[in-house]
């Protein structure tokens, strides 16, 4: 075993950059484990749950590379790839303080507005507990914010859109993790056409997902404007659903606007919906939950509106498999994702149990130790990217590694017949998803095959052809698998309940004739 840490003193990166960088050095050829971070307290103790000791003076803005390999070469040789990612991300952004043509770059936000006249919009990706003020650092520089960062306290995202209305200027997030500003993608974006669709969107992966079926129907995007995932909360009331409501009408290339969300709190989606009809630009709804369009048919109804044509959405692999198992169990990195998927499920099969549930009462049991050793039974689906599990590893998204080792128990469950993924493409995503999921698939179906079992694995893919992963090579490659892949989310869900309705139904069958 060899092993290596160090200290980069002063060197600040965003999360999303070392959360990049430590999923690639893991996934290397005999590399235990790699944790590339800042100094926090929390990735202080990870780094001390490896086996790591540190000097005790540390400070958040202090840097840690911390890396377990097999041998001393391997260990060279993932030394030099962080240090690598870690030289290439600073030319890229300019982060050494000097930019490659000598000119000085800004330390903070103020600093940067006041020699970027024509800005409009800041990025905030620093830790939670700075994030807000460097948010309003920003707002009273005169700039909209993003904030990509999470574990930012509500009662500062609801003073951070005090501000922001009081200035007329918009705050997407906290926790805003995709948005499309004037054609350019920030955070977890999609490449997609220009276009006449507005989307202002209280959810991540559901407004990846729209944006997706937009594209294959040949429909583009004017903006996607991100609120983050509380907005539509009774603590928020939609303040940033109103300002980005707001922006897109006075837009002159949107006309029409989606506005995409998590269940919300029902007091205020009726306000967000009297605000809409005072809007000279047409506006539609996607706010998940049971009666309500899903995402797929939301998708459909803009298309009809702006007189376009509703596609086939595609479907790659078998689709007549017979499972044997009566269980169904979803694995899901997109939380709007998974939420969909168990509205879809439940009006179906009955409770889904869930670590984000529909229901109280369906909170799944045992989710404080939930892990590759818990054994559940019952239907249920698990959000990956909940923040429980992203808290000091990468998100799923880019690191599915948690999600691969569940996977794996699912399929030597005899009770499973059926287990759901999605898979979500795009920059800032895992650059090749198929690579590492395939076999892990190939893997469940061998698996169950020894036991003599038909397990059935459904997809649903979230992605363009333009993206960098390629969404019909990921999609062959999956389906080489042994996947049955779905480019609706809904399509994939209303699959996966019918698979597990008709084994329900034919063993009811079975009984019944044995009994007469």
């Amino acid at each position: 075993m060899s092993r290596h840490v160090e200290i980069h003193p002063g060197m600040y990166r965003d999360s999303v950059t070392l959360m990049q960088i430590s999923a690639s050095i893991s996934q290397r050829p005999g590399v235990r484990s790699a944790l590339v971070a800042m100094a926090t307290d929390l990735n202080l103790s990870l780094a001390a749950g490896m086996g790591f000791s540190l000097e005790a003076d540390l400070t958040p803005s202090d840097l840690i590379v911390a890396i377990d390999a097999e041998d001393e070469a391997t260990l060279a040789a993932a030394r030099a790839a962080a240090e690598a990612a870690l030289a290439e991300r600073a030319r890229a952004t300019g982060a050494t303080g000097q930019a490659s043509d000598g000119v000085i770059t800004p330390r903070t936000v103020a600093s940067a507005a006041s020699r970027l006249d024509d800005a409009t919009l800041a990025l905030i990706s620093t830790p939670g507990r700075l994030a807000y003020l460097d948010a309003m650092d920003a707002l009273t520089s005169g700039l909209s914010v993003m904030i990509f960062s999470d574990n930012v306290p509500v009662e500062q995202e609801v003073a951070l859109k005090a501000e922001a209305t009081r200035r007329g200027l918009l705050v997407m997030g906290p926790d805003c993790g995709t948005a499309v500003v004037s054609g350019v993608g920030l955070g977890f974006a999609n490449v997609v056409r220009p276009g006449p669709v507005g989307l202002v969107a209280a959810s991540g992966t559901g407004a990846q997902h729209v944006m997706a079926l937009l594209d294959a129907a040949g429909v583009g995007i004017s903006h996607c404007l991100g609120v983050g995932g509380r907005d539509l909360s009774a603590q928020v009331r939609g303040a940033s659903t109103v300002a980005a409501l707001d922006a897109l009408d006075a837009d002159p290339a949107t006309e029409l606007i989606l506005v995409i969300s998590k269940p919300p709190a029902d007091e205020v989606a009726d306000a967000i919906r009297a605000h809409a009809a005072t809007l000279s630009t047409p506006v539609q709804f996607a706010l998940l939950g049971a009666d309500q369009p899903d995402l797929t048919e939301a998708t459909a109804e803009v298309l009809r509106a702006l007189g376009r044509p509703v596609p086939d959405w595609p479907v790659w692999g078998q689709t007549s498999d017979q499972p044997t198992g009566r269980f169904l169990r979803g694995l899901f990195c997109g939380g709007t994702l998974c939420d969909e998927a168990m509205v879809i499920l439940s009006e179906r099969l009955g409770p889904i149990f869930s670590n984000i549930p529909l229901r109280p009462e369906w909170a799944l049991p045992a989710f404080d130790s939930f892990g590759t050793d818990v054994a559940l039974t019952g239907h249920y689906c698990v959000d990956f990217g909940d923040d429980r599990f992203t808290t000091g590893r990468p998100h799923p998204m880019m690191d599915g590694s948690l999600r691969r080792e569940r996977l794996a128990i699912e399929a030597a469950d005899p009770e499973v017949g059926v287990i759901l993924l999605d898979v979500v493409l795009g920059h800032g995503a895992h650059p090749d998803p198929a690579a590492e999921l395939a076999p892990a698939i190939a893997d469940a179906h061998a698996t169950a095959a020894r036991d003599g079992r038909q397990l059935s694995v459904v997809v649903s893919l979230t992605g363009t052809a333009g993206d960098p992963q390629g969404r019909d090579r990921q999609a062959e490659a999956l389906a080489k698998a042994g996947a049955v892949v779905f480019a609706s989310n809904a399509a994939a869900a209303q699959h996966a309940a019918t698979l597990v309705a008709s084994r329900t139904s034919s063993v009811s069958a079975e009984i019944e004739g044995a009994g007469r």
